[in-house]
């Protein structure tokens, strides 16, 4: 390709996706990855896009709602433009309701979401079923949320890559020097250089571990239960994660804290029981103290 307009350094999600949308509007964009397409966070198998819970409505709550509904366009013009599947499907949510109260909150959400989701998707309370794919409900009650959607990782990871490479941009796997303007989306090793660079810590790394069981429910909503995310994907797998891990000894290894996770699912899904495992994953993820996006210029940096 001619000189690049743009670098973009890391081929994570939020790389690739910033690299796409330059290439979009006309730049003549090179992605700098240093060890695979989808390498770290992105790489992982859960792929749950959940919205928040919809009340005190703020910004940050809107943002996600501008996304998720936009979601479907997006990534069908991904794969129209790479060939390739991303493994997107909006087909909501369940989540058990423990108690009456908890069924009265819901209900309360269930007016909220009228107005706050703008009629786009519905916050409701159903009947829970005691069999097939439902979690179990101690009230006999659920919510179902339409907002929901599943996306597979390391699908949408290389969907989106052959996409810029179609769209003219140049993907470089290993290291070259930067040409133009920079961005930076290199995860947990950018969150540390930016953390030296201003001398104060921005954020760091949340170890996470996922475990994938061979269950076909590629048309079936994903399942919410005691913190727990049980996502059925378009390859015939269900994926349940994750942990949040602050302390480890091994940042890309599985352990006892997996099998507790595979277990709950069950508990959960009693339908998975005799799923084999076909994947376990670990790694670790980036978060900013804020927990929320950082995007910003870096000081003394193009």
């Amino acid at each position: 390709m001619t000189r690049p307009d743009l670098t973009v350094r890391g081929g994570g999600i939020f790389g690739l996706s910033i690299a796409w949308m330059a290439c979009l509007r006309g730049a003549k964009v090179r992605l700098i990855e240093a060890s695979h397409i989808g390498a770290g966070s992105s790489g992982g198998t859960v792929g749950a896009l959940c919205p928040h819970v919809p009340e005190t409505w703020n910004p940050k709550k809107a943002f996600q709602l501008e996304s998720l509904l936009m979601a479907g366009d997006w990534w069908a013009e991904i794969e129209a433009a790479s060939g390739l599947p991303s493994g997107y499907a909006r087909l909501g949510r369940l989540q058990p309701l423990a108690d009456q109260a908890a069924i009265e909150l819901a209900h309360a959400r269930s007016k909220t979401a009228a107005i706050l989701w703008q009629g786009a998707a519905h916050w409701t309370v159903i009947p829970s079923s005691n069999a097939g794919w439902a979690p179990a409900s101690p009230t006999g009650y659920m919510i179902h949320d339409s907002l929901s959607a599943r996306l597979n990782p390391r699908l949408a990871c290389t969907a989106l890559a052959g996409a810029i490479q179609a769209q003219g941009g140049q993907i470089i796997v290993g290291d070259a020097p930067d040409i133009g303007p920079v961005i930076w989306a290199t995860g947990i090793a950018g969150l540390q250089a930016l953390s030296n660079d201003l001398q104060r810590q921005i954020g760091d790394g949340v170890k996470g571990q996922a475990i994938s069981v061979q269950f076909d429910g590629k048309d079936l909503p994903q399942i919410f239960v005691d913190g727990l995310h049980i996502v059925p994907h378009i390859d015939g797998r269900v994926a349940i994660g994750s942990t949040s891990e602050t302390k480890w000894l091994d940042p890309i290894s599985t352990d006892d804290q997996l099998h507790e996770l595979h277990q709950r699912a069950v508990a959960a899904m009693p339908i998975l029981a005799d799923a084999p495992v076909v994947d376990r994953w670990a790694a670790l993820r980036p978060r900013a103290k804020t927990r929320a996006p950082i995007l910003g210029a870096w000081p003394d940096r193009a």
